[in-house]
């Protein structure tokens, strides 16, 4: 196996829509400690959403694309608070098994979940003053361009994308340390699976730069991450 080029063949397990629900909601459940770990949002709310939001100096509202079981909402909002910044929060995810896992969380004020996808957002004609997702982009191939779109059609401001970034050290690490999370999830096959199939900084702002010429910046916040930038256009 090379991880010198991407796999965008690879299919991950928990988007097999037979695959075995238990697993799959604790899949979903854990990604909270794991995306705490390793996703480097704390690092990103700090550098770039946190500035965003506080100049606007009224309340915001932003959208987390496909949000999954929601920790990543409701981790950026807790920090808002903490802040004093006045935010209210939306959740979007097609899949409606993870719209499930989402919903069944303690209910938090300012925070709602939508089973959707950003294309019926567009179609309604909301905006946000902020867009943002977590480890989507990896599983776009084809799809990325209309993704891409779509999230600066709906952001009148900032646009945010993390996801992975390939690397062999990342993948060697990864299989080592969600070892203790993994049992009774798809965490170690699907993570292993998730970096095979992610982007290099330099390929991901290469294939971006062809789809939407001047309108993404790509960075690396922490290490092994990787996050897409953008103005919105609404």
């Amino acid at each position: 196996m090379s991880l010198a080029v991407r796999d965008g063949e690879l299919v991950e397990l928990m988007d097999d829509p037979e695959c075995d629900p238990e697993r799959l909601r604790a899949t979903l459940r854990r990604f909270g400690t794991i995306n705490r770990l390793v996703s480097g949002w704390g690092t990103v709310y700090r550098g770039w959403l946190a500035p965003a939001l506080a100049a606007l100096d009224r309340p915001a509202r932003v959208l987390d694309i496909g949000s999954g079981g929601g920790d990543l909402v409701r981790r950026l909002a807790a920090a808002a608070r903490r802040d004093g910044l006045e935010v209210t929060w939306t959740g979007i995810d097609p899949d409606p098994r993870a719209h499930e896992v989402a919903v069944a969380g303690a209910p938090i004020p300012g925070i709602r979940f939508r089973c959707a996808d950003a294309r019926a957002l567009v179609d309604e004609g909301a905006v946000y003053d902020a867009v943002v997702s977590n480890h989507v982009l990896h599983h776009l191939s084809d799809g990325l361009a209309g993704f891409a779109r779509d999230s600066l059609a709906l952001s009148r401001g900032i646009v945010l994308h993390g996801d992975i970034a390939r690397s062999r050290l990342a993948y060697g690490l990864y299989a080592v340390g969600v070892t203790p999370f993994a049992p009774g999830t798809f965490l170690r096959t699907d993570g292993l699976r998730s970096i095979r199939r992610s982007y290099t900084a330099a390929e991901l702002g290469a294939t971006l730069e062809d789809i939407m010429p001047g309108s993404w910046t790509v960075h690396t916040p922490v290490p092994f991450r990787i996050l897409a930038n953008a103005r919105g256009h609404a």
